[in-house]
């Protein structure tokens, strides 16, 4: 405890306890007009026990990951879709198997996340539209087919082809992209609902941004995969894609920094906010390239599809870090709470 002008004084906890006290209690120093907020105890925000208010979230790497490996395979989806109409065989190919391949990779960071196999299983026996858990469950479940038949058909043997199945799986391949395609928006935004429905300050408050920033970012991914495995003059909508995805996301993650309130700190400072800069910085840079140099140069669009491809991925891992900090401060917790009933008690005066 510390003194000062006779009153006891609680010490400085951090910076976001200080931010939280500006706006609880007002910013009335000695001397001014809030002469009389100086009298009231400074709050460090402990919790009993010194824990925090809200448990920090379990899940490990293994999460960020699904949701970047999940976003990448519906981009990819889309992308081949739309290479399949327009007669681009080689972008076509490869983005049917990229799909395919981080489709594979997200059910298993989402299985090896739940610890027991069996647990994906049981969200399969029930369908809820309330919980965003099980809308998923089942979003996954019917974008998963059209990808994986699009992917088989890409990988059948010449030998085979010309057989009736062959022939039968070569004419399914295109409407099951199209099916695939379809969903994959919904897959690409559903992670973000889900995340934001959870009591995380740092994702419940964002709820109106993360979408758009976890479906830009797909977008983002799916065009980077797209000009890394096609050659150039077949990957110009891979980089159209990838250009407006990146928009979308930096645009949209730039929202979340501008939000009042305290939240916003969470994403702009320590890991979260490490992470989130190199990410901007390698989507801008990716999508610059993109509409620029490679259009030409193979190795610019190598170049590019792979800074895309960070940039989402980091994206997904630094929204993850903030939640996990915004647990771990009460002062997310209890200033936006006395935010709202201070903001209920002025309309209770105001009528």
């Amino acid at each position: 405890m510390t003194e000062e002008d006779g009153v006891p004084r609680e010490p400085r906890s951090d910076t976001h306890a200080d931010d939280a006290r500006a706006l609880t209690f007002g910013s009335g120093g000695r001397g001014g007009a809030g002469h009389e907020g100086s009298a009231v105890p400074r709050t460090d925000f402990r919790s009993y026990y010194g824990r925090p208010v809200l448990k920090p979230p379990v899940w490990e790497w293994k999460v960020p990951a699904y949701l970047f490996a999940g976003g990448l395979s519906a981009g990819g989806a889309l992308l081949a879709a739309g290479a399949d109409v327009t007669g681009r065989p080689e972008l076509r190919r490869w983005c049917r198997l990229g799909g395919f391949g981080a489709l594979l990779a997200s059910s298993y960071f989402l299985i090896a996340d739940l610890g027991r196999p069996e647990r994906f299983h049981h969200m399969l026996r029930v369908a809820k539209p309330s919980s965003p858990m099980s809308v998923g469950t089942w979003i996954l479940m019917a974008y998963s087919p059209g990808i994986s038949l699009a992917a088989t058909a890409e990988l059948l043997p010449a030998t085979l082809r010309s057989s009736l199945p062959g022939r039968l799986l070569h004419k399914a391949a295109r409407p099951a992209g199209m099916s695939s395609a379809a969903m994959a928006p919904a897959l690409a935004a559903y992670t973000a609902v889900l995340l934001s429905q959870t009591a995380v300050p740092a994702w419940h408050e964002a709820r109106q941004e993360l979408p758009f920033v976890f479906t830009g970012s797909a977008a983002a991914s799916g065009g980077g995969l797209g000009m890394l495995v096609a050659p150039v003059d077949e990957a110009g909508p891979a980089r159209r894609l990838g250009a407006v995805g990146a928009a979308v996301e930096l645009v949209a993650a730039r929202l979340i920094d501008r939000r009042p309130g305290l939240v916003p700190k969470a994403y702009t400072t320590g890991r979260a906010h490490r992470l989130r800069q190199a990410s901007e910085c390698l989507t801008l840079g990716g999508a610059l390239a993109a509409v620029t140099v490679a259009r030409r140069s193979r190795a610019a669009a190598v170049a590019a599809g792979l800074s895309l491809l960070a940039g989402s991925a980091l994206q997904r891992f630094g929204t993850f870090e903030a939640g996990v900090a915004s647990t771990k401060d009460p002062a997310y917790v209890v200033v936006p709470q006395r935010e709202r009933l201070n903001a209920a008690a002025g309309e209770r005066h105001a009528h």
